[in-house]
Formats: C-alpha cells, structure tokens, sequence
C-alpha cells in the first residue's frame, strides 16, 4: 500500500519535539516534495487531531505562519513549549 504525501507529513509532523519546530519547506522536503510547502501548510490548516503538533510547523521567515486555532493560540503554545 503506497503511503500518500498527506500521511507522510502527519508522521513527520507528529514526530517534532516539544519545543523544537519545522517549516513548511522542511516538512515538504522530509515528505519527499520538496516544492510543496504550500500543501503542507493545507494540510496542516485540516489537521484537528491532537496527536498531530501543527502549531510546531512555522514559516521560512520564522513567523509563525497559519493556526486552524487561531494565531494568537499557536504563538502562545509555542512560547509556552519554549520554541519561541
């Protein structure tokens, strides 16, 4: 069974430490898409599972980028997890 690039990014994703984080660009290329940071910032903006650490994906400009959660609560977490 071939793994689809949306799964790929969730284990990838859902392997991130606590305050540590990855860009979009990083996932993508870990994903084996290299170009595709833009889809996994869609996917991540789907993603309401717990088990998958979203928050923990952040722009190339080190901006926090997008949050399904609101931005304000994905800076907060990520200060509260000592990533920022």
């Amino acid at each position: 069974m071939k793994t689809t690039f949306k799964e790929k990014v969730y284990k990838i994703v859902s392997k991130i430490p606590k305050g540590k984080t990855l860009t979009y660009g990083e996932v993508a290329e870990l994903a084996g898409s290299p170009g595709a940071f833009r889809a996994v910032g869609n996917i991540m903006s789907k993603n309401w599972d717990p088990k998958i650490p979203c928050h923990r994906v952040v722009r190339a400009d080190g901006n926090p980028g997008g949050y399904n959660r609101g931005k304000r609560n994905k800076v907060r977490i990520l200060k509260k997890e000592g990533a920022i």
